[in-house]
């Protein structure tokens, strides 16, 4: 059964309700599509042989929910989950989850990044379940956020991110049609 998109822009915008008062608006996407990563991945490849990208035993989402309530979940976050995903799959610039001055001290960080987890292990926030072919669920994540902290600051989408619809009318002008899209690999060795 597909994820239904409204479900996820919902969980989407009370993520960031929950931030609201600690950072600046365009900040908020980076911690909310971070775990939105992370449960994303954890759905799909966790215990997955060969699966496109790899989560090292004891760095899920659900492990991630085990932190919830802990006094020291920020650092956990950072220590436990986000840096052996990192590690094992050469990624960079992941959000601090222990950052005071942008999730709060003591019991306001536990509380913000309990809440945030919360968020995310609502049932209907299944990706394993998802089986939409081409569905860019972490690109419309994206979108959905860009134009959204757009509406908020006054700006057009376009200001802060080429937008879908425009991307496809730039790729039909060049020629353009139906290619396969390139993994991360490709890229790079491009």
């Amino acid at each position: 059964m597909a994820l239904k998109k409204s479900e996820l822009y919902s969980s989407l915008w009370q993520s960031c309700d929950e931030l609201r008062g600690g950072m600046d608006a365009s900040q908020y996407k980076d911690y909310v599509l971070v775990l939105l990563f992370v449960k994303y991945i954890s759905d799909k490849y966790a215990g997955k042989r060969y699966a496109p990208i790899q989560i090292p035993d004891g760095a899920s989402f659900l492990d991630m929910v085990a932190l919830k309530g802990r006094p020291d979940i920020g650092d956990q976050i950072n220590k436990r989950i986000l840096a052996p995903i990192q590690k094992a799959n050469a990624l960079s610039d992941m959000p601090d989850f222990n950052d005071a001055a942008k999730l709060g001290t003591g019991k306001d960080m536990v509380d913000t990044l309990t809440n945030l987890i919360a968020i995310f292990e609502k049932k209907e926030l299944d990706f394993s379940r998802n089986r939409a072919d081409g569905d860019d669920i972490l690109g419309d994540a994206y979108e959905y956020l860009m134009r959204h902290f757009a509406t908020e600051s006054g700006k057009s989408k376009g200001q802060f991110y080429t937008p879908a619809e425009v991307s496809r009318v730039i790729a039909q002008i060049v020629g353009i049609r139906h290619g396969r899209a390139i993994s991360n690999t490709e890229l790079v060795r491009a």
